[in-house]
């Protein structure tokens, strides 16, 4: 695929120190263009960053349907600037409560291939409705109606198809023939549409008015739960309107920590983003990666990489399930003993690191970053999990339903679609939330403010990492969002890269060191914000070119 420079975001943001200091202008970058007018359609409205992240979200459920919607889930990392106060919004999905660890299991103890993937059996209860009534509720200074008035408005009206879009469905169109409701609404005869085909979805529209209506009673009570029920059971599924009824967000205390002078702050377990992210930093906090040339210094990135997602695979969980020894995992000392363990020559096998045992022999997610023209600051990451979720919609309510349960680990040891593993700490239970690598995160310090995150499964904390790094060097967004990536995740022991991110002497030292390569195809869809607060107060915003996203800076005060 090849990169095409249209502006989008990620997920880091510095933040403001001083409550009363107020960015000159509002920027939003998301992952599509629609979205992002949305979001601004609310902030010239009078609405704050958590307005804007009401309209952005429920927009992106509409026009992005391989990538977020009503039926998935979450997380929105917010700053409040009048408080300096950051706080995360968990709306992950829940397992039902007649889920079990065993339900993918055939009678020999073997996964049953695609069953938490495709299909009505595969979804988790959702989350995103919950939280946008919680946000405009809580934060938002607009009701709820106003702000999900421009998804209403898509829904109805319609969206034009993109290459994009046509690639997603391409890519899942086997599911598809499973599921003649999703057919109806997402293909064309059967087929990914045609460039310019509009979609329009009435049903959605009617739930998102229920919402508009009576708040997140409109959707987890009444007609529309008892709609999502119908269809879920009727094709196999385990959902009751128990599940609808009790499905809670949950306010989490961010983990933090310090790179080079910076605060980082991301997302809290059960994302295991930010836990992953911030031991990365620390491990790379004791070398100075300046002084290495291009191999050493991606040798020992990638070391990071490797021992955080070994730690991601035998701690991480959600943390009303499992005891996680979160303060451990964070402290630099923790990071110490990791670093030790690394050559600066060679290579770690994964093999020889303890935990979770090997296995035997496409990926989306949607994020948006926002700025307000106060301060205000939203970093959010939102699923369905794989692309079109679980390609399941139950009739009468356009709700595409999420492929979440495959986040839990299955069966100990066996990868899931993004071939990442698990152990105990992930294993179904009923109520309980899957573990994520979801990794909304804001970095500061006295001189600028950055909002970042991204999509892209198992590769997103590896992207946000990079991303990191080059806002810490004093680079513009574009950097964050355009830079070639690399990525490894303990399991399988490979050092994954775009074309064009190591050169030929780079690729030769790192074979020397032992590491494995493998080329992939552009990954990941970065959106980012900046506010440069200690120099001339500029905004920037930017939008990763690989996809179709769309970032802006725009005075929305009249002052």
């Amino acid at each position: 695929m090849p990169l095409r420079f249209v502006l989008f975001l990620v997920g880091l943001v510095f933040l403001p120190v001083h409550a009363d200091e107020r960015p000159p202008a509002a920027a939003i970058a998301s992952a599509h263009p629609l979205a992002t007018e949305a979001g601004f359609e609310i902030l010239k409205a009078g609405g704050n960053a958590f307005d804007a992240a009401v309209a952005v979200s429920a927009a992106l459920a509409v026009v992005e349907p391989y990538s977020s919607g009503l039926g998935g889930g979450g997380f929105w990392l917010l700053h409040e600037a009048e408080k300096d106060r950051q706080v995360m919004i968990d709306g992950r999905e829940r397992a039902p409560l007649a889920a079990h660890r065993d339900m993918y299991l055939d009678a020999k103890g073997e996964v049953i291939p695609r069953l938490s993937m495709d299909g009505a059996l595969a979804a988790g209860i959702p989350g995103v409705p919950a939280a946008l009534d919680h946000l405009a509720r809580e934060y938002g200074c607009l009701p709820l109606a106003v702000s999900l008035a421009p998804a209403i408005r898509l829904a109805r009206e319609g969206f034009p198809v993109t290459g994009h879009y046509r690639r997603m469905a391409a890519f899942r169109l086997a599911a598809f023939a499973e599921s003649p409701e999703a057919a109806r609404l997402f293909l064309q005869a059967g087929q990914p549409p045609e460039l310019g085909h509009v979609i329009r979805q009435p049903d959605l529209a009617w739930v998102l008015e229920r919402m508009a209506e009576e708040g997140a009673d409109g959707f987890y009570r009444g007609e529309v739960a008892r709609r999502l029920v119908a269809g879920v059971r009727a094709a196999g599924g385990i959902w009751t309107e128990e599940d609808l009824a009790g499905y809670r967000v949950v306010e989490r205390e961010p983990v933090r920590g310090r790179y080079r002078g910076h605060e980082v702050i991301s997302a809290a377990p059960p994302s295991s983003g930010g836990v992953a992210l911030i031991t990365m930093l620390n491990i790379l906090a004791g070398f100075d990666l300046a002084a290495l040339d291009e191999a050493g210094r991606v040798h020992l990135v990638v070391e990071a990489m490797r021992r955080a997602y070994r730690d991601r695979a035998e701690y991480l969980g959600d943390p009303e399930s499992v005891a996680i020894p979160r303060e451990r995992l964070l402290h630099p000392f923790y990071a110490d003993g990791l670093r030790m363990s690394i050559r600066t020559d060679r290579a770690t096998p994964s093999a020889s690191l303890p935990g979770a045992v090997p296995p035997g022999g496409g990926d989306d997610t949607t994020h948006f970053s926002i700025l307000d023209a106060d301060g205000n600051a939203v970093a959010a990451t939102l699923s369905i999990n794989y692309p079109f979720g679980a390609v399941f919609v139950p009739p009468g309510t356009g709700v595409l339903l999420n492929d979440e349960m495959d986040d839990f680990s299955t069966k100990p040891g066996v990868p899931n679609a993004y071939g990442l593993v698990g152990a105990e700490a992930n294993a179904i239970a009923p109520g309980k939330r899957p573990l994520s690598s979801m990794t909304p995160t804001f970095v500061r310090n006295d001189e600028r403010l950055a909002v970042l995150g991204a999509p892209g499964g198992s590769r997103i904390i590896t992207m946000v990492l990079l991303g990191t790094l080059e806002a810490v060097e004093g680079k513009p967004p574009l950097a964050w969002v355009s830079r070639p990536r690399i990525h490894h995740q303990y399991l399988p022991d490979v050092l994954q890269h775009e074309p064009g991110a190591l050169d030929a002497p780079t690729r030769k030292g790192l074979e020397v060191r032992g590491h494995v390569l493998r080329e992939q195809q552009p990954w990941g869809n970065m959106q980012a914000v900046l506010w440069e607060r200690a120099s001339d107060g500029r905004v920037e915003a930017a939008s990763d070119p690989r996809v179709e996203g769309m970032a802006a800076v725009r005075v929305v005060r009249d002052e």
